[in-house]
């Protein structure tokens, strides 16, 4: 017989040195052979199992032998069970077990007794959170005490624990000369120049533009030409936030300001690049630099590893898609100017859409994006350069999209009468596919020319919808048109695999979409929706944090799995990208899972409620 189990996995790390003590005292080792049974169906519960060696099956019905003894197959697996994993939690809590649970092969495990299984959950709250407590908690309790606990210093790091600097400030009536040579004599690149009340950021680059280029008089005064959209952080602020407001704003500082808006000083992004991993910050100067096409397809090459890393480092999966989402849109946007002529810019809108748009797309997956024009544009060369547009992204590592939602389509270039037409022909429709091209174009997002060309359309669409008394109730429709793949007991049906998007995340996405449509929120993340759902009182507060936390969980899981995938095949891209194998998963994954199917499973039930759907 074994001393003992291993104590430093969830949740029996959880415990004392004294709680754990009295569990290994009362843990009584057992053996089984195969198909021997540890728990059946019915039986009150005797406790908790550890697997020390072998493994079990969970299963719905009895499994017999054959005439030879030989073990029958189970036609209803639920889960199995191998080594430091442990069974019998739900069925203490219910009073009796409601599956079966039988040796595959020779198997050894700890019985924990459920009176000493109760004691501990009476002297640990946090042991008891575990086993008892919301989606939300138990992820918090698994992600704080993880063996990757000690995750990227930068994800801890908050502004006021970078350098700020003292801002280099001018008084009002400073002359662009003396500016200039304050700034030598300081050596600084920047400086704040104060006009009444108010301060303007002036760099390097502004000085030598306002001389050189626009040929103003050294003697103008320095606040003329100050910028005064100043982009600002609480010092309280994490510094991967910082990192993330200078990509989207293509910005290399940022004003510091306390609760009060009291200027605390400057932070750059030399000054932020020294908390990150110098790969994330490769990444993002390369796209910046890149003046051809070729540069730029070589930095976002890198963003696979910069994901890996990050993912690695144990960042939270929401920090990393809002990062990885504007370096995407950076990459886009640099690409537009590199390919499509400056004086069209003026004229067109490009567009990403679906999980682009809403900022959750993390590895590279098919596109979907569209080009809005101005109604009348003579560009006889539009769909030429489209066409190049979508070409060069298939050559970037992004995948052509199945559906062909890309600007090489026709389809998808519109003009501002045909997008806002088009729409609307959409949001009438009873078409399943009209359906699916609404619900993936209600997600657009501009990223790159006249941005105002997009704004029409939607706001025509908005006011269009609001019109329609029954296109909201359709429209939730097909937030239900996938089946959970839990039992009525709540247990996984499957123990092979499943499709994650259709399982958890599309009816998550589809089902939160339709409520921000219907409230008028125009924001596109779904996490973003949530949080301003349940600001308005129309979704209660724990069901937005438990849809959150399960649609983080999706995602993270998801994008593990597409890692593992692509580093084996060597491919750029997952061929499978929604595919879950539960044999990639260790137990806490599988009840994690679990939990969070759960939470859609309610989900769905109450937009069926709410939006009188009938089935």
């Amino acid at each position: 017989m074994p001393a003992s189990f291993n104590l430093q996995t969830i949740p029996f790390s959880l415990l004392s040195e004294a709680e754990q003590e009295k569990l290994l005292a009362a843990a009584e080792y057992m053996e089984f052979a195969p198909g021997e049974v540890l728990i059946d169906a019915g039986d009150p519960p005797r406790g908790v199992f550890v697997i020390y060696s072998g493994k079990v099956a969970e299963s719905d019905h009895r499994v017999a032998s054959d005439d030879s003894g030989e073990l029958a197959p189970a036609t209803s697996v639920f889960m199995y069970y191998e080594a430091e994993e442990y069974f019998g939690g739900w069925s203490i809590f219910n009073g009796k077990a409601i599956h079966r649970f039988y040796a595959v092969e020779a198997t050894s495990a700890f019985l924990i007794p459920t009176a000493t299984l109760f004691e501990l959950i009476d002297s640990n709250p946090q042991f008891a959170e575990y086993f008892q407590q919301t989606l939300g908690a138990k992820r918090e309790i698994v992600a704080q005490h993880a063996a990757n606990q000690d995750m990227a210093e930068f994800m801890l790091a908050r502004i006021k624990d970078s350098t700020i600097r003292e801002p280099l400030i001018v008084a009002e009536g400073v002359s662009i000369e003396a500016a200039t040579r304050l700034m030598r004599e300081e050596k600084s690149d920047c400086l704040l120049a104060r006009k009444g009340n108010r301060y303007g950021m002036v760099t390097g680059t502004d000085l030598l533009d306002a001389v050189i280029l626009n040929k103003l008089p050294q003697e103008t005064p320095v606040a003329e030409i100050a910028s005064y959209r100043l982009i600002s952080i609480q010092p309280d602020d994490y510094l991967f936030n910082a990192l993330i407001i200078m990509t989207r704003q293509h910005i290399e500082r940022v004003v510091v300001r306390d609760d009060k808006g009291e200027l605390c000083g400057i932070i750059e992004l030399t000054d932020v690049l020294s908390y990150f991993s110098s790969h994330s910050h490769v990444i993002g100067l390369r796209v910046e630099r890149a003046q051809t096409i070729e540069e730029l397809r070589e930095a976002s090459f890198g963003l696979f590893d910069l994901i890996k890393a990050l993912l690695s480092s144990g960042v939270k999966i929401r920090f990393t898609m809002e990062l990885l989402a504007a370096v995407n849109s950076r990459i886009l946007s640099k690409l537009f100017d590199l390919v499509v002529p400056k004086e069209v810019h003026p004229h067109v809108c490009l567009i990403v859409m679906g999980s682009e748009g809403r900022g959750e797309q993390v590895m590279k997956t098919d596109q979907d994006n569209g080009l809005i024009y101005r109604d009348g544009l003579d560009w006889p060369d539009m769909h030429k350069v489209m066409q190049q547009f979508s070409e060069t992204l298939i050559s970037f590592g992004f995948p052509p999209c199945p559906g062909k939602i890309m600007v090489s389509n026709p389809e998808w270039v519109n003009s501002v009468r045909e997008w806002t037409g088009k729409l609307s022909k959409w949001s009438r429709s009873s078409n399943p596919a009209d359906m699916m091209n609404l619900a993936i174009a209600a997600d657009g997002k501009p990223v790159a020319g006249n941005t105002a060309l997009f704004k029409v359309s939607r706001n025509a669409f908005m006011r269009q919808i609001f019109s329609d008394k029954v296109f909201f109730s359709y429209f939730a429709r097909a937030a239900l048109d996938f089946q959970t793949p839990l039992t009525f007991f709540g247990q996984l049906k499957t123990s092979h695999g499943l499709d994650i998007k259709k399982a958890g995340v599309f009816p998550i996405v589809h089902g939160v979409r339709t409520m921000a449509l219907q409230n008028k929120i125009i924001e596109t993340n779904t996490f973003k929706r949530l949080e301003l759902l349940a600001e308005r009182k129309i979704v209660e507060r724990e069901m937005a944090a438990n849809l959150a936390e399960a649609l983080s969980f999706f995602i993270q899981l998801r994008l593990q799995q597409q890692i593992q995938r692509v580093t084996e095949s060597g491919q750029t891209h997952d061929e499978t990208p929604n595919e879950i194998d539960f044999k990639l998963l260790n137990k806490f994954e599988r009840e994690l899972l679990r939990d969070s199917l759960a939470v859609v499973k309610d989900f769905k039930k109450s937009l069926q409620h709410r939006y009188h759907i009938t089935l």
